[in-house]
């Protein structure tokens, strides 16, 4: 008997050997060459002068050492990419040169040190079709959602009517026969609780309003081709003095309007005279004919009883969206839109010029070139406008075709044309959408673009909608507007050609 061992295994036959039993044999794989080796490419050191030669003597590499800084390096280095903006503000799309996303926000590049740029001004060029409006739409409607509300001073061609709808905000539409009617010589918020201001307060606001009149006066008048010197301007100083009750120290002013004021120049007072140290009333007519004159073609002429009268329109200005349509004006042409865009300019600063902390504000002006023909007088309006941007938290967008558009304001050496060149650099944000290579010289002379630049507008950004090349103070992004569909349906602009 065997004790409690473990039992014996008991091999059987292998597989081959299974198989060949039974005449069949399995094929036998050849084996793998044994791989070679990789040759190693240090397989002796040299010393960092080389190896040495007969006929030759080791040396040090021939290279040379720079020093340069950041802004000198991309000349070194022209394809490398500067480092995007930083993502605050409206996504407007992609940057194509560093391939990342593109934000716009001009008030936040102002308070941001290391972004060059000192005003939040912008101005889009572009010819029609390449997607400048849809641009501007796509912004306003995207900053929406971080505080701002926009305000379109003149909308002459109706494209942001569908854009005020869709936000619930019907718009305000200027012309004959309707009943909307807008007074540029409205106090605004100035004229608020003038009982019970102090006596430099009061002496502050009035200050700022009878500024403001008179910048009006100054380009409604010089519209009509007439001087407005120191004698015209103390003429309609005082006359506004005596309407409003000023100058007789009333503690409740009254609103004046045009055809009241040239009413009063018309048919002076003998205080009015005296204040104005004429001789006697004739003395007074004869010296203030051409602005009585100037004056009552506005009054008597193609926007008779548009800009005459009080406000009659009620802005909510807490909407997230108001514009006032001039598309009826159309037909009267270039120089009463003109003029009804230096009216609105000089209201809508009313309305603006005691604005709560952080009331942020897109104002858009389409077609300034208008306004710009009308000579330096109307031109001064818009450009106090662009330096207070600042003060009044405003993003001032200005939108034409292409820069000569501003230089149509006079001859080339004339102030009108100084003063359309110092917009364009009170402006440190400039979008160029595609122009034809004709304007090619414009964007260099007036812009000073590198020809690298005008290759990319005149050529890149031609061959697309929504391509434009961003001028953020001396850095160039080369951007793609991106719009979603519903905002493609708000900014389509060509129904019209459509039917």
């Amino acid at each position: 008997m065997t004790g409690f061992g473990r039992r014996p295994v008991r091999r059987g036959r292998d597989i081959p050997v299974l198989l060949g039993d039974f005449g069949h044999d399995l094929p036998i794989r050849a084996a793998a060459p044994a791989a070679r080796p990789e040759p190693d490419p240090f397989s002796r050191l040299v010393s960092r002068r080389g190896p040495a030669a007969p006929g030759r003597a080791a040396a040090l590499a021939p290279l040379s050492v720079w020093r340069m800084t950041s802004e000198q390096t991309p000349v070194v280095w022209p394809l490398i990419a500067a480092s995007g903006l930083p993502p605050t503000g409206a996504q407007i799309g992609i940057d194509l040169l560093s391939g990342g996303a593109f934000y716009c926000d001009p008030i936040g590049w102002v308070t941001d040190d290391d972004i060059p740029v000192t005003n939040p001004n912008v101005v889009v060029f572009g010819k029609p079709g390449r997607g400048k409006s849809a641009t501007v739409k796509a912004f306003a409607l995207r900053m929406l959602a971080y505080g701002y509300r926009a305000l379109i001073l003149g909308d002459t061609k109706d494209e942001y009517e569908p854009l005020c709808r869709a936000l619930g905000v019907e718009p305000f539409v200027v012309g004959h026969g309707l009943p909307a009617r807008v007074n540029p010589l409205a106090f605004g918020p100035l004229g608020h609780n003038w009982a019970s201001l102090a006596a430099a307060e009061a002496r502050r606001r009035e200050a700022i309003m009878f500024a403001r009149w008179i910048v009006l006066i100054r380009g409604l008048v010089g519209s009509q081709h007439v001087p407005f010197g120191p004698v015209e301007e103390t003429a309609v100083g005082e006359a506004l003095r005596i309407l409003t009750g000023y100058r007789s120290g009333a503690t409740r002013l009254t609103e004046v309007t045009i055809p009241q004021l040239w009413a009063a120049l018309d048919e002076p007072t003998g205080q009015l005279v005296a204040i104005c140290r004429y001789a006697d009333r004739r003395h007074f007519l004869d010296a203030t004919r051409t602005l009585r004159d100037a004056l009552g073609s506005l009054v008597k002429g193609s926007l008779a009883g548009l800009f005459d009268d009080h406000t009659t329109i009620d802005v909510d200005w807490r909407a997230p969206i108001q514009s006032l349509s001039l598309s009826r004006l159309e037909p009267l042409g270039d120089q009463a839109v003109g003029i009804a865009l230096t009216c609105l300019n000089s209201w809508g600063q009313a309305m603006r010029e005691i604005a709560d902390p952080g009331d942020l504000r897109i104002v858009i002006r389409d077609e300034t070139w208008r306004q710009m023909r009308l000579g330096a007088e109307a031109m001064k309006s818009l450009d106090a406008n662009l330096r207070l941007s600042r003060r009044d938290a405003d993003v001032q967008i200005l939108l034409a075709h292409k820069p000569s558009d501003m230089l149509t304001a006079g001859d080339a050496t004339s102030q009108a044309v100084a003063i359309a060149r110092d917009l364009l650099h009170l402006c440190d944000c400039k979008v160029l959408h595609g122009q034809d290579q004709a304007v090619a010289d414009e964007l260099g002379t007036l812009l000073g673009l590198a020809p690298l630049a005008q290759q990319v507008v005149t050529g890149w950004a031609n061959a697309g909608k929504g391509r434009a090349l961003w001028l953020v103070g001396d850095r160039a992004f080369q951007v793609q507007t991106v719009l979603t569909e519903p905002e493609l349906r708000l900014t389509y602009t060509n129904d019209a050609l459509k039917g």
